[in-house]
This record gives C-alpha cells, sequence and structure tokens, in this order.
C-alpha cells in the first residue's frame, strides 16, 4: 500500500524526536496468531484496532466498558454492520468521536495519528498481513514504540479463535474471562458436533452465498474455511468446497444449479451506507424479519437458482454475517445444523443460546434478527 507522504514525513519527523523505547520490566511477550512473538506493555490501557469490528471480541472482555481502552479504530463497524453499531451507539455516544483510520489495504492509515494516540498495542486481523509487510508499516510502527498484533477470526476461524482470545485475554488481563468465553464457545459448538457424531446422518449439500444482493455479481461463495467449515460442522457438504481453493472465491450460476444443492444460505447485514437501498438482506441486531424475507425471496429469482431443489423446497436461508468476522461462529453452527437436520436438532434453540450470549458476555441488550428463513411462518 501507499502510506500518505504527508503522514509519513511527519511521522518519521516524529521519530527522529521521540527517545528510543525502553525494554521496561513490566513488559510481557506474547505470540499471536502469525507465530510472531511481540513484546508489549504488561498493562495494555491504550489500544488502537485495525479493524472496527474487532469491538465484538473487545466487548466480550472488556464487557463493563468495551471501549475504555480504545483510542482509535478503523471506519468499517458503523459501515458494515449499522445495526450493531447503533447499539453500541446508543449506550456509549462518545464513540460517535473517537478517531478513525482508513483500511492499511487502502494505503490510508495515518502514521502520524497513530503516534498522536500513543497506543500501547495496535490490533490488527491477519488478512491485512501481506499490506501491511509490503509497506513496512509494522517497522514504522515499532520506531515510534508502537507493537502490532495479529489475530483471526476470519480466514482460519476454528483454528484461530481461541489462540486470539487468549492472546487479547492476556494484553487485557482478562485471562479468565478468556477462558470462560472459550468454554462457552466449545460447549455450544459440542451440542451439534456430539450429536452429529451418534447419529451420523446424510449430509445435505448447501450453497453460500457470501453477501448475496450486495452487488449485481452472482455468486461470491466460501471454500472450505470461514462459513464453509461453519456447514461441514454443522452436518452439511459445502457446495463450494471443491470448486473454490481458499477461504473466499466465486462459483457460477451453471455450477449451482448444476449441483442443485438442498439449501441455500445468503449472508447479509445492513449495509446502507455501502450499497444505500441495496437488494442485500439487512438481517442483524433487531432486523425487521418481513422485509428481509422479502429480498431473500427476490434474490432467488435470479438465473442462478432457476430450477433448483433448495428454492421449490422454500429451504432457502439468510444469516448475519458478521458470524464471518467474529468469535460468534458458533451460534451460526447451531443455526446452520438445526436448518440442515430439522428433526435431529429439533430442542436447540440458537435464539437462546445467542441470548445467552448476550446475556453473560456483551454489554448491549440483545435483539433478535439475526437470520430469517423463506420457510418461517411468522
Amino acid at each position: 500500500m501507499q502510506l500518505p507522504k504527508l503522514a509519513l514525513c511527519a511521522a518519521l519527523a516524529l521519530v527522529a524526536l521521540l527517545p528510543v523505547p525502553s525494554k521496561a520490566a513490566d513488559t510481557i511477550k506474547v505470540t499471536d496468531v502469525t507465530g510472531r512473538q511481540v513484546e508489549v506493555k504488561a498493562s495494555v490501557n491504550k489500544v488502537i484496532l485495525g479493524e472496527g469490528r474487532q469491538i465484538y471480541f473487545v466487548a466480550a472482555l472488556d464487557s463493563e466498558d468495551p471501549f475504555k481502552r480504545v483510542v482509535g479504530w478503523r471506519d468499517d463497524f458503523e459501515k458494515a454492520d449499522l445495526d450493531g453499531y447503533r447499539d453500541y451507539l446508543a449506550k456509549y455516544p462518545h464513540i460517535a468521536k473517537l478517531p478513525k483510520f482508513g483500511g492499511s489495504k487502502e494505503g490510508t492509515f495515518d502514521i502520524e495519528q497513530a503516534v498522536a494516540l500513543a497506543p500501547d498495542v495496535m490490533i490488527m486481523n491477519v488478512e491485512s498481513k501481506t499490506a501491511t509487510d509490503d509497506s513496512k508499516l509494522i517497522e514504522k510502527l515499532a520506531k515510534v514504540g508502537i507493537p502490532v498484533v495479529f489475530v483471526d477470526f476470519r480466514d482460519k476461524p476454528f483454528e484461530n479463535t481461541e489462540p486470539s482470545m487468549r492472546l487479547i485475554g492476556k494484553l487485557f488481563g482478562k485471562e479468565a474471562k478468556a477462558e470462560e468465553f472459550i468454554a462457552f464457545r466449545k460447549e455450544q459448538i459440542a451440542r451439534v458436533t456430539e450429536r452429529l457424531a451418534k447419529a451420523n446422518p446424510a449430509k445435505p449439500v448447501v450453497m453460500m452465498e457470501r453477501a448475496a444482493g450486495y452487488s449485481d455479481d452472482c455468486c461470491m461463495s466460501f471454500g472450505n474455511e470461514n462459513f464453509g467449515k461453519m456447514v461441514e460442522i454443522a452436518g452439511g457438504t459445502n457446495m463450494a468446497s471443491k470448486i473454490i481453493p481458499g477461504t473466499f472465491g466465486v462459483v457460477n450460476p451453471e455450477q449451482i444449479i448444476a449441483s442443485n444443492p438442498d439449501h441455500v444460505i445468503a449472508t447479509g447485514s445492513n449495509w446502507e451506507l455501502y450499497v444505500p437501498g441495496g437488494k442485500w438482506v439487512g438481517v442483524g441486531s433487531g432486523a425487521d424479519k418481513a422485509v428481509a424475507r422479502k429480498k431473500l425471496a427476490d434474490l432467488m429469482t435470479r438465473p442462478a437458482y432457476t430450477g433448483v431443489k433448495a428454492v421449490q423446497d422454500k429451504q432457502v436461508h439468510a444469516i448475519w454475517h458478521q458470524f464471518y468476522n467474529s468469535p460468534y461462529q458458533f451460534v451460526a453452527v447451531q443455526q446452520i445444523a438445526k436448518w440442515l437436520h430439522p428433526e435431529l436438532f429439533k430442542d436447540l434453540d440458537p435464539d437462546q443460546t445467542m441470548r445467552t450470549l448476550y446475556e453473560r458476555f456483551l454489554p448491549v441488550a440483545y435483539k433478535p434478527g439475526y437470520w430469517v428463513s423463506l420457510s418461517d411462518k411468522e
């Protein structure tokens, strides 16, 4: 990425004026999800979030005040999850004035601003590592005493969620809370996997459409990770796993028709600030399910779904997109399992699981609306 020239020059000028950070006794060494060992101040009080949606895991640990350490964050939370952002804004109105950054991938990260905020650490998502390596951003921040750690809830969430939560727990001095969350997550996933292991049911074929209706293109999907992995854990066969080699990719309409999936699951969110009046399905906190269901039905009239079994049987669903980038994926696993195997999981209540997650770990009130199906009766 290309850093803003003025910001870079100003930051380098500040570097010359600042003393070289000393290795004080009150530091700890942590290992991030990329295997990097990073020395960080033992009491982390000021944090820059490399992505605004990192508040999903920050809130689960600093539930009494999730913004008490946040001195700056990327500007994506409001745009990518408007309903969720409004929930937090209502309770913590000062977040509207928090310093915001553009994305490191877009070349709009301002080093001068980061220096002025003097954070103890900057937390970045692992998918931004290539861009930060290319720009030498980590080295530039290190020169002004700002360490960077990487977490991952997106590329390989079922491998990296636990170490990511433990890493942040250690930085925040919330190790016990992190372990409590990890144990809850494990317990909720096991409610699905243990029952599937005993019953060994047939695995329906599922087409996962990523951000359906966000654009006119069809169709983005998932390979063998992220929502693709969630489908497999929930007892299904991810249609795109043999088509898409990595985590994310595209399948063409002909491949969908030929595969004739038993279920279609679209991801959606309130993207009004990204695509005003778009065809996306606005599921999420407090979503209007009737509106979401109508938009989901409209998406199924596209050529890619002509004559597909899932559409004919009304086995078409939409689920909150942000499960793909948060430690809350276990709720999505439960809901997908209930869609794929309704009799096997008739006593499983993912809505109650989500409610419990909010009540035990999060500081804002729970509002249903995170998924919808064409077959819903209400």
